[in-house]
């Protein structure tokens, strides 16, 4: 039986992805299993991984991008026992995703609750854990403190303000005017980043944690609105990913060397991937823990559009437009 996925065929701009046609589907190992994909999200990480500039990644082309996948076991290797056929699992891919067939390890994969929108539990996998992981396991916020969050209308930044709406956390959110409507829906105080100066609005001093994933000055005028005992996580470098400059390595060794700085504030940097290899256990506690939440209806993601996986293109485009309001979710194999 053939197959579809979506490959990069170099590094460059969104017309290097090409849709290919498979002759057979891919076999388990005697330790993984086949999955039948419902669902990968379309996000900003991709498109860096498409350009070949994600730092977590060192793959060659030609591959399918596709950060996490959700989808139903349709073949069991060998050795696995603990999943069965037709059981529903998610997985932080990091690549590979955006297929209709994929093979993973039994041991990566985390069973989704039965009756969850493979959509909005794919959306889970890599922004929400994120978010969780910076808010909980990076930044260890406090209920009813005040935060800054760059991107507040992205994947991860609306996110993070779902869960921080949960903590009665105080959240200033930086968008473009279009995106304000849905950061004020979510709980936040917009910031318009074009015409705002967010460390005027916020303050010298004003949050206790600030989130960036935009990279070069905006760290360091991020650092200056942590009080005394704030923290920076920082965990990316969308400036450097856009063509806006500076020096990714350099930025990353700014924000270790701000930690000797005595001034009572510290920085760090999160990767999802980094703190996944060190503590692989906590990755499935805290996905667990989000499907439940999605389950009980206390957080739902934000979905601007559903896709097929023929439009990675487009998908690739608007994200990289700044034209996303919450996330793109391609949807594969709908029943």
């Amino acid at each position: 039986m053939s197959y579809k996925q979506v490959i990069i065929t170099q590094f460059g701009e969104p017309d290097v992805m090409k849709i290919v046609e498979k002759a057979v589907v891919p076999e388990p190992a005697a330790n993984e299993v086949r999955i039948k994909v419902q669902a990968t999200s379309a996000c900003f990480t991709d498109t860096m991984v498409r350009k070949g500039i994600y730092f977590d990644l060192k793959k060659k082309p030609p591959f399918p991008p596709g950060y996490d996948v959700v989808g139903v076991v349709d073949k069991l290797g060998t050795a696995v026992t603990q999943l069965k056929v037709g059981q529903a699992v998610a997985d932080l891919t990091v690549s590979d995703a955006y297929t209709e067939y994929i093979c993973r390890a039994e041991s990566s994969l985390v069973p989704v609750p039965e009756g969850l929108d493979p959509a909005e539990a794919t959306s889970l996998v890599l922004s929400y854990v994120t978010a969780y992981q910076m808010l909980h396991r990076a930044a260890k916020v406090q209920r009813g403190q005040t935060v800054l969050i760059h991107g507040a209308g992205g994947a991860v930044g609306t996110a993070l303000l779902e869960l921080g709406k949960l903590l009665d956390l105080k959240m200033f959110g930086t968008a473009s005017k279009s995106k304000h409507d849905l950061v004020a829906s979510l709980g936040g105080i917009p910031i318009d980043y074009r015409s705002e100066d967010f460390v005027e609005r916020v303050g010298v001093g004003g949050v206790d944690v600030a989130f960036d994933a935009i990279g070069g000055d905006n760290f360091k005028r991020s650092f200056k609105t942590l009080k005394k005992g704030g923290m920076l996580v920082a965990y990316g470098f969308y400036d450097n990913a856009m063509g806006k400059g500076g020096s990714v390595p350099i930025e990353f060794m700014k924000v270790a060397l701000w930690n000797l700085l005595p001034n009572g504030r510290s920085s760090k940097f999160y990767s999802i991937g980094g703190l996944r290899k060190k503590q692989p256990d906590w990755f499935r506690e805290d996905l667990a823990a989000l499907f439940d939440l999605l389950a009980q209806r206390k957080i739902k993601p934000s979905i601007e559009r559903r896709m097929k996986l023929d439009e990675a293109v487009e998908a690739h485009k608007l994200i990289e437009q700044a034209a996303v309001k919450g996330r793109i979710v391609l949807m594969v194999n709908e029943a």
